[in-house]
């Protein structure tokens, strides 16, 4: 596939990547046409779309919208950039933190999964005996559909929260756990949202599998 990349696609994502790295979001039409030194906006739009084609990069119908995705990594031999949304409760859910324009890189490993990932800080012990301390982070793949068992980041009326979803034939049926025994279950009701699965823990700068 990167035979098919021709030298100014590559330099326009490359372009992109710098931008996403330093700034925390994509640059706008203006900035990569004053990087790429073209003078006609057309240029950038016509690149943009040949690397939509080639699956390097994904565009939504917003200012700024446009992310790298696993294959566009690949192409420029690139550790894959996640965004950093905010601080999250292993403990009683709290308000979720967002942190607008950091992201980090993290393991070519992570390419494997879709572009929907993203990354949570977290504050408590209640996860401890998953393996997920305070202070950690953890990589959360954005999902509809969940199994029992996973651990799962979950909203509860706006707060956020890390934890295992739990769903049997037995009361109380479904319900988040703490991996904790001095925390209580959080019983499933119309207020819990399911955000995504934690599929990583960020260990000594190493990315790690949850228990």
């Amino acid at each position: 596939m990167e035979k098919q990349v021709t030298q100014r696609q590559k330099q326009l994502l490359a372009v992109i990547y710098e931008y996403i790295k330093d700034a925390g979001y994509a640059p706008s039409i203006e900035e990569m046409r004053s990087n790429l030194g073209v003078v006609s906006n057309q240029s950038i739009l016509d690149l943009l779309e040949k690397l939509k084609q080639a699956a390097l990069i994904r565009r939504e119908n917003r200012q700024r919208g446009i992310a790298i995705l696993p294959l566009g990594y690949s192409v420029l031999g690139q550790a894959p950039l996640v965004p950093v949304l905010g601080t999250t409760s292993a403990g009683l859910p709290i308000e979720s933190i967002e942190i607008a324009g950091e992201w980090r890189s993290v393991s070519a490993d992570v390419a494997k999964f879709t572009e929907d990932i993203f990354m949570l800080k977290i504050s408590g012990d209640s996860m401890i005996n998953a393996g997920i301390d305070d202070g950690d982070a953890v990589l959360v793949q954005s999902m509809k559909e969940f199994v029992s068992g996973d651990i799962v980041f979950a909203e509860i009326r706006d707060e956020g929260t890390v934890k295992r979803f739990i769903s049997e034939d037995r009361p109380p049926y479904v319900y988040l756990k703490p991996e904790n025994p001095s925390y209580k279950n959080i019983l499933f009701t119309d207020d819990v949202r399911l955000k995504g699965k934690v599929i990583s823990v960020l260990k000594s700068e190493r990315w790690q599998s949850v228990k």
